[in-house]
């Protein structure tokens, strides 16, 4: 079964303030999930962030994460955080952008 893959509009953001190359590669990683949307690890609660149901796959030598999670019923891989690797940056952002929705 083939997924769709949306981004979030944060998502998309993140995604459009990457360079070039570093682009290519992640979409390279988010074509991946349209065949493969368990190839990520699942998160649950990481540094403090609570993002069980979520999951977290790397791209660019495992410089850049990509946070999403899977709407089975919807068949859908919606990917809500792109961003450096560097001190869970990007789970903060998640988690923030999590917070405002509700």
């Amino acid at each position: 079964m083939r997924y769709k893959v949306v981004l979030t509009a944060d998502a998309a953001n993140d995604f459009r303030r990457l360079d070039g190359s570093v682009q290519k590669q992640v979409a390279r990683q988010l074509k991946k999930l349209e065949e493969f949307p368990h190839a990520g690890r699942p998160l649950g609660n990481r540094a403090g962030f609570d993002l069980a149901g979520y999951f977290k796959l790397y791209a660019v030598n495992k410089s850049i994460r990509i946070v999403y999670r899977i709407v089975e019923d919807e068949v859908i891989v919606e990917i809500v955080g792109i961003g450096k690797r560097a001190d869970f940056e990007v789970y903060a952002d998640v988690a923030r952008r999590l917070l405002k929705k509700k």
